[in-house]
């Protein structure tokens, strides 16, 4: 049985190792702290502005539903297939505005078409102009307060107002409906479309 060998600190034909400058052992530390800091530091950076995006995107949309007026522009395809409000082609002057509670859910909106767009909406809900009665201004007061409409003026003075109701069962919404046909041309349409959730 043959006697181990005593271990050496270092290979018999190199020298010990002098030991290490202090200046290379900041350099070393600090460039070590320096990876440690953008490994944890810049995916944190990213995580609190990402946050911060979500938090203002929130608050947009919650300003957006908390204000009260008509936006401009088309209500989304969803929007008008659940509330059942089918804006004709060609439309202009297109605006609405959405509110939702607990007890009922309500979508405004109003439109400028032809006298072709005006039949199709009718017929698409389910009426005709027959259904349309004269001076029938059957969108309420506090609607009326919400989109900031109103029926007033020369056209209320000329009976140029005709308005309608259409009753449907829950889920279905009903809808308010006024016409305004003081331009000749091209009728102004108002809906109210409100169902219970």
């Amino acid at each position: 049985m043959t006697a181990a060998l005593p271990r050496q600190a270092t290979p018999p034909d190199e020298p010990p190792r002098p030991p290490e400058d202090r200046r290379h052992v900041i350099r070393r530390r600090a460039l070590t702290l320096l990876i440690i800091v953008l490994l944890i530091g810049v995916p944190a950076g990213y995580l609190v502005i990402s946050a911060n995006q979500s938090r203002d995107s929130g608050k947009d949309k919650e300003a957006k539903y908390s204000a009260t007026g008509l936006t401009e522009g088309w209500p989304s395809k969803v929007q008008r297939r659940l509330y059942q409000v089918p804006v004709p082609h060609p439309s202009n002057q297109v605006a609405y505005y959405e509110t939702n509670n607990w007890k009922t859910s309500r979508l405004y909106v109003q439109f400028q078409t032809t006298h072709a767009g005006l039949d199709q909406f009718l017929s698409d809900i389910g009426v005709s102009r027959d259904d349309l009665r004269k001076d029938d201004i059957t969108i309420s007061a506090r609607d009326r307060d919400i989109t900031g409409w109103r029926f007033s003026g020369p056209g209320a003075r000329t009976g140029e107002y005709y308005g309608l109701v259409r009753e449907r069962k829950n889920p279905t919404p009903t809808l308010d409906v006024v016409v305004n046909h003081q331009n000749p041309i091209y009728p102004m349409v108002y809906v109210v479309s409100r169902t219970v959730p």
